[in-house]
């Protein structure tokens, strides 16, 4: 499989990326894509504490914080056709992809289109707080009203609830979550190859959104080596075990990788 070389870098295009920490002499790119309701912001620190080997590209998705009077995108598929053409003049090094809940699926599906499109191999797929494409559950979040999509929201504790009580902040909100929720509850993958790079996948052991088996399914999705990494805690374990987590990444970063 080639690889070919895209063109250097030269500046962010401010839209869909935020670097938080610039390391532009990095080795690889982690590209980090964040759950239903998400900003880009909820990675900052990780993209902070991440060694410089990596430098940490943090996607924002249309409709939140400085993107929210852009029209909401609810469809995985979409967003990943979007995301894999942002992040094409990013590829002039080995990218890595970090998506947890929704994010994962976007990941995946953006790990896919550059394999099929580019002959790009992702260094890694980290897929955290998700079920495998193939583990699907038959889900209706999206299709509550206010209090239930909120009552959802704070069941995972992925919001500050301080926050959802905020009526200015729930308006601005909860539209991006809905959006995000459908996308995620309507996702079902194109038939097509597995991938070709190590896939990772991360959950909590308390989390009522994937089981171990529904995590061990993405091992499937890929031709290449596959762990399971099962933390204590529930649907947002990165925030408390983030040190772990990044360790985690790091062993598998570190390690060179040949397609």
């Amino acid at each position: 499989m080639s690889t070919p070389t895209p063109a250097p870098v030269s500046t962010d295009n401010g839209l869909w990326t935020r670097r938080f920490q610039p390391r532009p002499d990095a080795a690889v790119r982690l590209v980090c894509l964040p759950h239903a309701g998400g900003s880009a912001s909820f990675y900052l620190p990780m993209a902070r504490t991440m060694p410089d080997f990596a430098d940490v590209l943090c996607v924002q998705y249309p409709g939140r914080q400085d993107r929210r009077a852009e029209p909401l995108i609810d469809s995985v598929p979409e967003l990943a056709d979007r995301v894999f053409t942002a992040l094409l003049p990013w590829a002039d090094r080995p990218l890595a992809f970090f998506g947890h809940s929704m994010g994962a699926s976007v990941a995946y599906e953006v790990a896919r289109r550059f394999e099929r499109e580019k002959g790009i191999v992702a260094a890694a797929l980290f897929a955290s707080g998700r079920r495998a494409p193939s583990a699907p559950r038959h889900e209706t979040v999206h299709l509550r009203d206010e209090r239930g999509l909120i009552e959802e929201v704070k069941s995972l504790s992925g919001t500050d609830t301080q926050l959802l009580g905020d009526e200015e902040v729930l308006r601005m909100i909860l539209p991006a979550i809905r959006a995000d929720y459908r996308a995620a509850e309507t996702y079902a993958p194109e038939p097509g190859e597995p991938l070709h790079c190590p896939l990772v996948a991360m959950i909590g052991s308390e989390d009522p959104k994937v089981t171990p088996q529904e995590a061990a399914a993405w091992a499937a999705h890929t031709e290449g080596p596959f762990t399971l990494k099962v933390f204590s805690r529930g649907h947002f374990y990165l925030v408390r075990d983030q040190a772990e987590v990044i360790r985690t990444m790091t062993d598998h970063l570190r390690t060179p990788v040949t397609p």
